[in-house]
Order: structure tokens, then sequence, then C-alpha cells
């Protein structure tokens, strides 16, 4: 078995105990955070959780529609991922796709007066689970620690999602 790399030898700066402890907290919290918020959705209203942001960016939109590719990134997501849960959605009745009024070259999603109604219900199984799951386990400073890395983290990458 090999020995663990050393900085030295390639320049790379390794995390210590404490940032590998934090990195792998961050990972562990993250990932049943959003699976569980993920599970809750799709259980109780056969929505994703990416599918619901996709609500929601729709729904706090001018007319509720946005052009597919503005919203493939602000969710950082790829063209062709935006088209096939669009597709979805779309075949559900819960978004149209249209022309862009602007650019014959465009398409727009537009969220219907139904996926409006499934956002209303959907909404409060999220906020109930953003809840129970996070704001609840964390005090005021830790919430405020928390928004102050994550908008570090937006900052440095390269902008903000929401």
């Amino acid at each position: 078995m090999s020995e663990l790399p050393i900085a030295t030898v390639n320049d790379t700066r390794w995390l210590d105990e404490t940032q590998q402890s934090a990195w792998r907290s961050f990972l562990g919290g993250t990932t049943v955070l959003m699976d569980r918020l993920d599970r809750d959705l799709r259980t109780e209203h056969g929505l994703s959780m990416s599918e619901y942001e996709i609500l929601v960016r729709l729904s706090e939109a001018p007319d509720r529609s946005i052009r597919m590719a503005d919203l493939a990134a602000a969710l950082s997501h790829s063209r062709s991922r935006i088209t096939h849960t669009i597709s979805r959605l779309e075949r559900d009745g819960i978004v149209l796709r249209t022309q862009c009024g602007t650019d014959g070259r465009g398409v727009t999603a537009v969220l219907t007066d139904k996926g409006f109604a499934l956002l209303a219900t959907a909404a409060h199984t999220h906020v109930r689970g953003v809840r129970e799951y996070l704001i609840d386990q964390c005090s005021d400073e830790d919430l405020a620690a928390t928004k102050r890395v994550m908008d570090a983290i937006q900052d440095a990458i390269g902008g903000r999602v929401f």
C-alpha cells in the first residue's frame, strides 16, 4: 500500500484533519438533506427536487416564463438536462414550451395554472422539510455562519444561483 501524498511532491495543498472533517461533514449533510427533501417531494407530489426548483424559478419570473437557455444557466444545468426535464413536465401539463416572443429561435418555458397549483401545495412540503431537517437543527449563529460560507463560495466560484 502506498503512503499518503505529500504536498511538497506536487504542490497540492492537502486538507488537514480539521478541514477534512469539515469537508466530509458538509458532503454528508448536504447529501442527506437534499436526498430527504427530494424524497419528500417525490412521495407527496411526484416531483423531484430539480423539477421543484424549475417550478419555483418559473413562478418567480415575469409572466411565469423563462427562456430555456436562461433557465439552464440559472440552475447550472446543461441545456439537454433542462430540455429533458421540461419535456416531462410538459407531458404532465405542468409547463408549456412556446417560441420566444423577442427571438424566434429561442424557446420559453411557461408555468401553467396546473403547475402553479402543484407548486403551491408542494411548497408546504418543501418548507416543512427545510425547517425540520435544517433550520430547526441550527442556532441563529449557525445559520448566519452557513450563509456567510455559502455566499463566499458562490462569489468565489462565479456567481449567485439565487
